[in-house]
């Protein structure tokens, strides 16, 4: 099973299932994962608000996902989802939609 932190949390990656792009980073508590296994919808823990979050909830985006991979040391996570609509809270595909260019942030063009 997972190893959690000091604070019971461990990052999880959500990559898209069919096409590998990394779509986001959050951190995931048991009980993310309880509701994740349960709804077959991505869950989180919000360290801003200390609480459960249904990714999607307000948005409708939410991350169906297809299976969740352990990494050798068993303290992150790998989530193989399928989104429904943007996953980034500003609307972009991806959370990761810019590149670090010198000292500025330039937007990814879409076929990156």
């Amino acid at each position: 099973m997972p190893k959690f932190d000091a604070a019971g949390l461990l990052s999880a990656v959500v990559q898209h299932a069919e096409s590998g792009e990394i779509l986001m980073l959050a951190f995931m508590d048991s009980e993310a994962i309880e509701k994740t296994r349960e709804t077959g919808l991505a869950h989180f823990h919000s360290r801003s608000r200390g609480t459960l979050w249904l990714k999607g909830e307000t948005s409708g985006n939410v991350l169906r996902v297809k299976k969740i991979l352990v990494d050798c040391d068993q303290d992150a996570l790998v989530i193989k989802a399928l989104p429904d609509g943007p996953t980034c809270h500003t609307g972009a595909r991806s959370c990761f939609y810019r590149v670090l260019d010198g000292d500025s942030l330039t937007p990814v063009g879409e076929d990156l």
